[in-house]
C-alpha cells in the first residue's frame, strides 16, 4: 500500500486543483482533514474534488471541507453520488443551488438513503412517459415536485419514492400514482362545475378531503375497467402497506364503483355525508389535490380552446367546395351541433359526434382532439362553442407551440419547450451532465435546383451498376445442407450415410440440399455531417452519395432514414430530417437531399443518442447507424478535443447496447487517430478523395449488410 500523503502535499494538490493562486480560498482545514484518513480514501477524495473542480472551482472547494465527514457518515459510493448530484444541479440551476447541495449534506445522506430501496424517477421517468403516452385523454407531459398532484397538464411526481421493501416495488407505486393521477384528468374529478362547486362552499377544507377520498373509490372502479393488470398491482401495494378503508365506507363505494358514476356524484355524496363519514388517512398512491394550479391551467385552456375551435370550425366551412358553397347561399346558413354517445356507456364520454345541419360529419383529427379535452373539461360542447368565427378575428393557432417555426425559439429569451433533452457525456467529470443538449428536429426544406437530376444523369452507368448489384443481393439464396427433403442431392452427405451403412449403422436420411431465400430484415439510418466545413465539394458530394445509395437501397428494399446534424453550442443541437423511415424516396426526398446545405459545428453525441432512439422504436432484426463526416467531433464552445470524442464515443457504446451497429464514412485523413478509440478498429472507412465518396458509399453498404 501506498504511503499516507501528508498535509504539505495535499495542500500542494488542493492549491492547484482549487486555483488557490488567483483566489483567496483557504484549503488548509480541508488539508489537515484529508491527512488523516488512509492513502485510498485520501486518493478517493482528491480525485473526486479534481472532478467537480473540472466543473467548478467553489463547488469543489466546499466539497474538499464537508467531504470528510461525509465519508466517515456514510460511504464512497454516497460521496460520489453526493458530489454529481451538486455538479448536476449547478448544470440545471446555477451555482447557488449547487452549493446548497453541498452545505444540505444531511439531507442529502437521507435521501441518499432513500434511494438505496427506493425507486428514482430520474430513471424510471422514460418508462412511465411511454405509459402515460399510451394512455387514452388529453397529452401529458412529467415532472419532479415534492408531491404528487396534476394541473391537468402536467403529472408531478416526488424524486424517489421508497415506502416500500424494494426498488421493484416502488417503481409499481410509481405507476400506480401515474395512473391515478392520469384518472384524475381523464375521467373528470376536475371537471369546472365541480371546481367552482368546491370553491364556493362554506367549508372548502373539509369538503375538499372528503371528495378527495370518495374520488379515489370511483377512479379505482375506472382503472380497475380500463387497467386491471395495472389495478391488480395497486390492490398488492395496499395490502403490502396495510391501506383499508373504515367500514362505513363499503355502501358509499358501491355507488362509486357503479360504470357511469361521475364526480357529480362524489361531489354529491361528500356534501351529504360532511362531518359524517370519516376520512381515511390518504393511499400511497393517492396524491394530493392542488384545486389553484388546477383553476389557472384550466381557465387558460379553456379560453384558448374555445377560440381554437370557433377558428377550426370556420376553416373546415371553408374547404367545402365552390358548388357546395353556392347551393349553401340558398340555403338557410349552416349550424354545428354536437351529439355526446350514451353516457352509461363509458365512464367519460370523449367521442362526441359532430353535426352539420343535424348531419354527421368527420372533422379532422385535430378538431376531434379539441373536442376531447374540451369534454374533459366541461362534459360538454357548448352552443358558444359551435358557432364559427367570423372571419376577422383572431386566430390563436399562431401562437400554438405545435405551429410554430422551430428557428423562434431561438430569438430572445432562450426556453427549452418542446425540445428533446439528452445527456452528455463528460469524461473529466466521469458522469453525464442531465438533459445536457437541447434538441430540435428540423425538415430540410426541399429544393428544386436539378441537383438530383444532374447527378443521376452525371453517375447514370454507376446506378446501373449498383442497381443490378443490389438486385443480386436482394434475390441471393442460400443453399442449406443436410436436409430431410429437398431440391438436390447433399453430396457429403450421402457420402457419409453410405459410409455409415457400409459399417453397420443406420443410414442419415439428412443427405438433401434446399435453397432458401434471404430475407432481409434492415432498418438503417443514415447520418449527415451538416457542419460549416462541408462547404464545396464536400457538401456536393454527400448529397451525391445519398442520391445513389438512396436509389439502390429502393432497389433492394432495405428500411432506410435519412437525417441531417449540426449545431452551436449545447443549446442549439439540430437534427434535420431529410428522409424518415415512413416515408417512401421519389421526388420529395430528392429535393431534400438536394436542400441539405452546410449549417454550424459538428456536436456529435446527441445525434447518435437522437438518432439511436429513433431507430430502436423500428422493428428490425438489424439496425444499422451510419455516418457520413468530414471530420472529428466539434462545437463552438467546449465539445473540441477529448470531450467530444469521449462523448461521441459513449454514445456509441450506448447505441450498441440498444443492439445497434455503428460505422462511420468520413474523408478526414486523419481519422485513424481518433476513430479506432469511437468506432473500434473495423468500425470506418476513410475515403482520401472526396470525390471517390459517391462511388464507395454504396459499396461500403453493401459489404456492410451482407
Amino acid at each position: 500500500m501506498k504511503p499516507r500523503l501528508g498535509i504539505e502535499e495535499i495542500t500542494a494538490r488542493l492549491d492547484d486543483l482549487l486555483e488557490v493562486e488567483f483566489s483567496f480560498r483557504d484549503t488548509s482545514e480541508a488539508a489537515r482533514s484529508i491527512a488523516a484518513l488512509d492513502r485510498r480514501r485520501q486518493d478517493f477524495i482528491l480525485d473526486l474534488v479534481a472532478r467537480v473542480a473540472s466543473t467548478n472551482v467553489e463547488i469543489a472547494h466546499r466539497l474538499s471541507g464537508h467531504a470528510v465527514r461525509v465519508l466517515e457518515a456514510t460511504d464512497e459510493r454516497m460521496v460520489e453520488a453526493w458530489a454529481l448530484h451538486a455538479t448536476d444541479t449547478y448544470d440545471r440551476s446555477g451555482l447557488r443551488p449547487g452549493l446548497q447541495v453541498i452545505v444540505e449534506v444531511d439531507r442529502f445522506i437521507k435521501f441518499g438513503r432513500a434511494r438505496a430501496t427506493g425507486a428514482v424517477l430520474e430513471e424510471a421517468g422514460g418508462v412511465l412517459l411511454h405509459f402515460v403516452h399510451g394512455l387514452s385523454g388529453r397529452p401529458l407531459k412529467l415532472e419532479e415536485a415534492d408531491e404528487a398532484y396534476t394541473d391537468t397538464e402536467t403529472l408531478y411526481l416526488p424524486p424517489v419514492l421508497s415506502r416500500l421493501p424494494d426498488s421493484k416495488d416502488n417503481f409499481s407505486l410509481y405507476k400506480a400514482i401515474t395512473a391515478m393521477l392520469w384518472a384524475q384528468t381523464r375521467f373528470g374529478t376536475f371537471r369546472t362545475s365541480v371546481m367552482n362547486a368546491l370553491r364556493s362552499h362554506p367549508s372548502p377544507g373539509p369538503l375538499l378531503r372528503l371528495y378527495h377520498a370518495l374520488e379515489t373509490v370511483r377512479l379505482e372502479g375506472c382503472i380497475s375497467r380500463e387497467l386491471s393488470g395495472l389495478w391488480r398491482e395497486m390492490l398488492r401495494i395496499k395490502e403490502t402497506l396495510g391501506e383499508v378503508r373504515p367500514l362505513e365506507w363499503v355502501t358509499v363505494s358501491e355507488r362509486l364503483l357503479r360504470r357511469g358514476a361521475d364526480s357529480g356524484d362524489s361531489l354529491a355524496l361528500a356534501c351529504e355525508r360532511l362531518g359524517r363519514l370519516p376520512v381515511p388517512s390518504p393511499f400511497s398512491y393517492q396524491g394530493v389535490l392542488h384545486l389553484g394550479e388546477v383553476a389557472a391551467r384550466t381557465a387558460e385552456r379553456v379560453a384558448r380552446e374555445k377560440a381554437l375551435f370557433r377558428v377550426s370550425l370556420r376553416d373546415l366551412l371553408e374547404e367545402k367546395s365552390e358548388e357546395e358553397k353556392a347551393e349553401a347561399e340558398q340555403q338557410p346558413p349552416q349550424r354545428f351541433s354536437s351529439l355526446p354517445p350514451d353516457a352509461s356507456e363509458q365512464e367519460s364520454p370523449l367521442d362526441t359526434e359532430l353535426l352539420l345541419d343535424s348531419e354527421p360529419i368527420a372533422p379532422p383529427e385535430h378538431i376531434r382532439n379539441l373536442m376531447s379535452s374540451i369534454m374533459l373539461d366541461l362534459g360538454e360542447i357548448p352552443d358558444e362553442y359551435l358557432v364559427p368565427a367570423g372571419p376577422g378575428e383572431y386566430d390563436p393557432r399562431l401562437f400554438e407551440d405545435e405551429h410554430k417555426d422551430p428557428d423562434e425559439v431561438w430569438l430572445g429569451t432562450y426556453h427549452e419547450e418542446g425540445a428533446d433533452l439528452y445527456n452528455e457525456w463528460d469524461y473529466r467529470r466521469q458522469h453525464y451532465r442531465k438533459n445536457w443538449c437541447v434538441v430540435r428536429e428540423k425538415a430540410v426544406e426541399p429544393v428544386d435546383d436539378g441537383f438530383a437530376g444532374q447527378a443521376l444523369q452525371k453517375y447514370s452507368g454507376l446506378v446501373r451498376h449498383l442497381r443490378k448489384t443490389f438486385e443480386a443481393v436482394r434475390d441471393e439464396d442460400r443453399v442449406e445442407k443436410r436436409q430431410p427433403d429437398g431440391d438436390d442431392i447433399d453430396l457429403d452427405a450421402l457420402v457419409e450415410a453410405l459410409a455409415d451403412v457400409r459399417n453397420g449403422v443406420e443410414m442419415n436420411e439428412r443427405v438433401f440440399t434446399r435453397l432458401h431465400r434471404t430475407e432481409r430484415n434492415i432498418a438503417v439510418v443514415f447520418m449527415v455531417d451538416m457542419s460549416g466545413s462541408t462547404r464545396g465539394w464536400i457538401n456536393d458530394a454527400e448529397r451525391e452519395s445519398l442520391l445513389l445509395l438512396s436509389e439502390a437501397l429502393d432497389t433492394l428494399g432495405d428500411r432506410f432514414a435519412i437525417y441531417g446534424f449540426s449545431g452551436m453550442t449545447r443549446k442549439r443541437c439540430e437534427i434535420y430530417r431529410v428522409k424518415g423511415f415512413e416515408e417512401p424516396y421519389g421526388p420529395e426526398v430528392q429535393n431534400r437531399i438536394s436542400g441539405i446545405r452546410p449549417q454550424d459545428y459538428t456536436r456529435m453525441g446527441f445525434a447518435i443518442r437522437h438518432l439511436s432512439r429513433i431507430l430502436s422504436d423500428e422493428e428490425a432484426k438489424t439496425r444499422i447507424l451510419v455516418t457520413l463526416s468530414d471530420g472529428k467531433p466539434d462545437d463552438y464552445s467546449d465539445y473540441r478535443g477529448e470531450y467530444g470524442i469521449e462523448d461521441t464515443r459513449r454514445a456509441l457504446i450506448e447505441a450498441h447496447h440498444q443492439g445497434i451497429h455503428s460505422y462511420c464514412i468520413t474523408i478526414d485523413t486523419e481519422g485513424p487517430e481518433y476513430l479506432p478509440h469511437m468506432y473500434g478498429p473495423v468500425g470506418y472507412t476513410v475515403v482520401d478523395d472526396v470525390r471517390r465518396l459517391p462511388y464507395q458509399v454504396a459499396d461500403i453498404y453493401r459489404r456492410l449488410t451482407t
